[in-house]
């Protein structure tokens, strides 16, 4: 099934969660907290294939072989501050997911798709869950910002 898509279909299926991770991240983004939410969604990212077993979309984009062979080379998003504050990071990463479940929408079972949308969330809950606003990353893990993010990507990928 996922041999039906193009690199380039790939890279979008690639890049949608890890740009609902990255804009959850930057929301809120503090010094200590950064690197625990890039582990967290790295372990996610790493650990999809293993979690989604029969679903060839992921296997294909998420697989330990297909993270191997660095077929997929995902372009470094450009963000700007202003960008981060008016909530339009939220808004592209939104675009993203969009992008890629309309690639999706032809030649992926709805399981598949159901499965994706789970996936992409669970990456931007990962991220808000990762690290707390207080002293080292302690106190309440999931702040405001973090929250109205998520709710955003919930009303996208919840059915």
């Amino acid at each position: 099934m996922a041999a039906n898509f193009t690199p380039e279909e790939l890279k979008t299926i690639a890049e949608a969660p890890m740009i609902a991770g990255l804009a959850v991240s930057m929301v809120d983004l503090g010094i200590v907290s950064t690197v625990p939410e890039a582990a967290a969604l790295s372990k996610e990212v790493v650990g999809a294939a293993k979690k989604y077993p029969d679903n060839a979309v992921i296997q294909s984009v998420f697989s330990e072989a297909a993270l191997k062979s660095g077929s997929i080379k995902l372009d470094r998003p450009e963000i700007k501050p202003e960008d981060v504050e008016s909530g339009a990071l939220v808004d592209q990463a939104i675009a993203t997911i969009n992008a890629a479940l309309a690639l999706m929408q032809d030649k992926a079972t709805a399981a598949e798709i159901i499965e994706y949308k789970g996936f992409i969330y669970a990456c931007a809950e990962a991220v808000a869950n990762a690290a707390g606003s207080g002293l080292f990353g302690t106190g309440t893990k999931v702040s405001e910002k973090e929250a109205a993010a998520l709710a955003k990507f919930k009303s996208v990928l919840v059915e």
